[in-house]
């Protein structure tokens, strides 16, 4: 672990839309600055300004969060303009260093500072101290990244996992996935199932397979109708929504031997956390054959603190002083 350095650290969770600053002078983070995306041609620009608007000290480091693929420490984002390039920002800024990393690396920092006001247990014993902690998320597509501890060091795992293919449990996801097979060739679990449009791709596809009329809906709709009980094939379809997040969240943990703890994070499942403790989630979580006593020992929680990534910077910044 990293410590003794001194000095305001510039803290960013950078998206197609939006981006939040903060600054956080080693204890604690300061407020959180929201700025379009659309009203700045560079993230250069947007910085500048919100240094200008910041009552403090100008800081001398910064740990910037993005929402796409970093590749040596640049990301060329896919909904803005905007391209991050920390080995640009850094002298253009006057910065000592600038960090770019994956929205989902920096939820990974998060979890070990995470208080259990901040989750929702969703079964499971107690996590085992300084074994990995994985976290997945739905949201506009699926996040998967594992923080691995050894002797004191820690290293965010970031993947591609959501474009693995999405596997069938029993006859009738079989039918299900082959609809959908049909339609795009290869059905990844982003796609097919576990993000906005994953979601919207399963209601359809179980429409098909069960020669069901119903209104088209994106995943908002369906999670509304699925929730206030005025749609039954939006509910089936949240219903196995849940059921293959368990089986995929259960696969990945014994992919990663992530014994400290599985996470659930992203945009969706937040927002019906009694119905994802009332589902298959947990039991298909386990269904693992031999190895079910191995993930039932495993915690899994849903992670409901808004701002968890700011949580994850600072613990990143706290780690890494170069």
């Amino acid at each position: 672990m990293s410590i003794g350095k001194t000095g305001n650290i510039l803290l960013a969770d950078i998206g197609g839309t939006n981006a939040r600053f903060a600054l956080s002078n080693g204890e604690q983070i300061g407020p959180i600055d929201y700025v379009k995306v659309a009203d700045h041609p560079t993230v250069r620009e947007a910085i500048t300004d919100v240094l200008r608007r910041a009552d403090s000290e100008k800081p001398v480091r910064a740990v910037l969060a993005v929402a796409g693929p970093v590749t040596n420490n640049r990301c060329v984002m896919t909904n803005s303009p905007w391209v991050i390039d920390g080995n640009e920002l850094r002298p253009a800024l006057g910065f000592d260093s600038v960090h770019v990393l994956n929205d989902f690396e920096v939820v990974a920092w998060s979890l070990p500072a995470l208080q259990p006001a901040d989750l929702i247990p969703l079964g499971g014993q107690d996590g085992m101290p300084g074994e990995p902690l994985l976290v997945v998320g739905p949201g506009t597509g699926f996040g998967v990244s594992c923080l691995v501890e050894r002797h004191g060091s820690r290293l965010a795992v970031v993947t591609e996992a959501g474009h693995a293919t999405l596997p069938a449990e029993n006859e009738r996801e079989e039918r299900v996935i082959a609809a959908m097979r049909r339609r795009f060739g290869h059905v990844s679990i982003e796609r097919g199932a576990l993000s906005g449009s994953g979601l919207q791709s399963l209601y359809e596809a179980i429409a098909e397979v069960d020669e069901a009329q119903v209104p088209q809906r994106d995943a908002a709709g369906i999670t509304k109708a699925a929730l206030d009980g005025s749609c039954e094939l939006s509910r089936a379809t949240l219903e196995m929504f849940c059921a293959i997040l368990g089986s995929v969240a259960g696969n990945l943990a014994v992919t990663f031997g992530s014994r400290g703890g599985v996470y659930i994070a992203g945009g969706i499942v937040p927002r019906f956390p009694g119905f994802l403790s009332a589902s298959a989630f947990r039991a298909r979580f386990e269904a693992k054959g031999r190895f079910q006593d191995y993930l039932r020992n495993i915690p899994t929680r849903l992670v409901m603190k808004p701002d968890a990534s700011f949580v994850g910077l600072k613990m990143f910044a706290d780690h890494n002083l170069d």
